[in-house]
């Protein structure tokens, strides 16, 4: 461990900001309409730092960067890795999609994805709440731009108001939490913050108090019910890249700051925000499975279960302690990784099919746009299919696994509570596997309607066709073989522990 002002541990961060800032000047003299020499540059922007993360990751070091505000171990730098990678997939798939509604006449598509991944390595990467806090608002403000970037469009605008209304409000909450959690234990750095709360030191009451803001905001962040409120509207009204855009990689981010605050912060005051995480998981599951069945739209539909998906998420991150005894941590906190990874791979692959259908005054997300997809596009149906298997948990594909594993973790904690919530968990992903499958049984068995994507087949460019294949079969592979990653995750999280 390297503990200096030292520039290392943001070097990646770096380039990426000069990147989005020589990417936002250049945009100013392009005046292509798909702005290729733009997209380029910023898929080698994306590329280049996903390579600097992965090295940064496997040296196995973790190095405290500018004043110890910043801190790059393995854990963190994996998960930047694929943070960039979610978001190079993103735009490769919504590319198409968003110049054929005027989304990049000025160039702002992909100076915004660079700065809002910018605010997710930053959160990846805090050691201090205010830094954190930082990149979490580089990371909203960013994204309320992206949901309204279609200026024409009175539904995203909408969703953009919608969105920048109730994410200010749950930054507000997080802020003062964070605030509270300060005057507690007069300090910023989150090393020193567990070392204050586990001394006995400060006002139990005022920890607690501060625990409840804090959770209220993160679960607002990974979009967890009963904060579920903008997930929908939001998902239904933004533009469907850039739908993808806010729920694939900044999940990864959420799901660092859950572990970096309650964690690696918080850990001493484990019972309160643990009852917490499971209410929070509960109600995710029950809301976002049974409110799915309902919906006709497919875009709301997963937005639904993104809901219920972030519910199995929590279910990994509350079975790491029980009874003070943290022996099931580095198990419980892998398993949830593994997760939310397998969880954004899914969803990058389900909402580039999406894109790829849709075309030039069309969206193609209606459930009913898909109706008889495997007769004219057996590829994309394939790719569809195997996508909502995997949300569904239905072996082979790699959703089975990180539902089985984070179920494993929940039982092996030996608690009587976590057993009957993981009975509770399995009934919900079988009331789950209703509307996922349902969407199967249209693309395979229902007659093509006269307007949607299967009476008129599908076109995309190779490399895009190219790059959803492996994407979908990146999804089954992991499910046969899901070693691998699960290897990954659980050097980071021991290494992230033992730090």
């Amino acid at each position: 461990m390297i503990d200096a002002f030292s520039w290392i541990a943001v070097f990646p961060e770096l380039v990426l900001l000069v990147m989005a800032c020589a990417i936002t000047l250049l945009d100013l003299l392009v005046k292509s309409r798909l702005r290729t020499g733009s997209f380029a540059l910023t898929l080698i922007t994306l590329g280049a730092v996903a390579i600097l993360q992965a090295f940064y990751a496997n040296t196995g070091a973790t190095v405290y960067g500018l004043s110890n505000t910043v801190v790059s171990d393995p854990m963190g730098n994996w998960l930047k890795c694929f943070s960039a990678l979610a978001v190079m997939l993103t735009l490769i798939y919504g590319r198409a999609y968003a110049g054929d509604r005027d989304m990049l006449r000025g160039g702002e598509l992909f100076s915004l994805s660079l700065f809002a991944l910018l605010g997710m390595f930053i959160m990846i990467g805090g050691n201090n709440f205010l830094m954190i806090y930082l990149g979490l608002e580089l990371l909203t403000l960013s994204s309320y731009a992206l949901v309204a970037l279609r200026r024409d469009h009175g539904q995203s605008t909408e969703a953009a108001m919608k969105y920048f209304v109730l994410g200010s409000l749950a930054s507000g909450l997080l802020l003062y939490g964070l605030s509270m959690m300060y005057g507690a234990t007069g300090t910023l750095n989150i090393n020193e913050v567990f070392r204050v709360t586990n001394s006995d030191l400060v006002n139990p009451q005022v920890l607690t108090f501060g625990i409840v803001f804090v959770v209220a905001g993160l679960a607002f962040k990974l979009g967890v019910a009963p904060f579920h409120m903008w997930i929908p509207d939001v998902y239904q009204g933004a533009p469907t890249a850039i739908t993808l855009m806010i729920g694939g990689a900044p999940k990864l981010a959420a799901f660092a700051i859950v572990i970096r605050l309650l964690v690696e912060g918080m850990l001493p005051l484990w019972f309160d925000w643990q009852q917490m995480l499971m209410i929070l998981a509960v109600a995710s599951l029950l809301v976002g499975n049974f409110a799915a069945i309902a919906q006709t739209n497919l875009k709301r539909m997963l937005a639904f279960s993104t809901i219920a998906q972030m519910g199995f998420v929590l279910l990994g991150l509350m079975s790491g302690v029980v009874n003070g005894h943290a022996g099931f941590a580095a198990n419980a906190y892998s398993s949830a990784m593994f997760y939310i990874l397998s969880y954004v791979l899914t969803t990058l692959a389900s909402f580039g099919i999406i894109l790829l259908l849709a075309r030039e005054g069309f969206e193609s997300e209606e459930i009913s746009d898909l109706a008889g997809l495997n007769q004219r596009s057996p590829l994309y149906a394939a790719v569809m299919a195997i996508c909502l298997f995997s949300l569904a948990g239905i072996p082979p594909m790699v959703g089975f696994y990180a539902k089985l594993s984070v179920l494993q973790a929940l039982i092996a904690s030996g608690s009587v509570l976590n057993l009957g919530i993981a009975i509770f968990a399995v009934i919900m992903s079988l009331v789950g596997a209703f509307y996922y499958l349902r969407v199967v049984k249209v693309m395979y068995f229902d007659a093509p309607v006269a307007h949607g994507p299967a009476s008129e087949g599908v076109r995309a460019p190779f490399g895009t066709r190219a790059v959803l294949t492996v994407n979908g079969l990146l999804v089954l592979v992991l499910g046969i073989l899901p070693g691998g990653l699960m290897i990954l995750c659980a050097r980071a999280v021991v290494q992230m522990l033992s730090a």
